[in-house]
């Protein structure tokens, strides 16, 4: 069974930072394009960060500058340096792992930013 866990959420004050990370368990991990989503209260799941398997990103606008995306193959994990964080980043944080064929999703973690 595939599972994908986020870890690093938290409370942090604005202009902060925050690492979150995503271990994917019982998956081909090189073969899944890896992201992160958010969805900040009362509005619908946002694509923050992609990564490819050869590390090719791809970034919200919002985020650009701010967030970095990375991913480890030999540990199958993948992270998100989040600094300058704003007020408006509060969010679940969701990893995602997209294939060919199948895609998965974590539980989500939780970030709140305070002003």
């Amino acid at each position: 069974q595939v599972q994908l866990v986020e870890s690093g959420g938290g409370l942090v004050q604005a202009g902060g930072s925050l690492r979150l990370s995503c271990s994917a368990s019982n998956i081909f991990f090189s073969f899944y394009v890896m992201g992160w989503y958010r969805q900040p209260p009362g509005q619908e799941r946002e694509l923050v960060a992609t990564i490819t398997r050869d590390s090719i990103t791809n970034y919200q606008d919002t985020v650009k500058g701010r967030f970095t995306i990375s991913r480890d193959g030999t540990k199958n994990t993948m992270s998100l340096q989040m600094n300058s964080l704003k007020p408006e980043d509060t969010a679940v944080y969701y990893c995602n792992a997209e294939g060919t064929k199948s895609g998965y999703w974590g539980r989500g973690t939780q970030v709140t930013v305070s002003s």
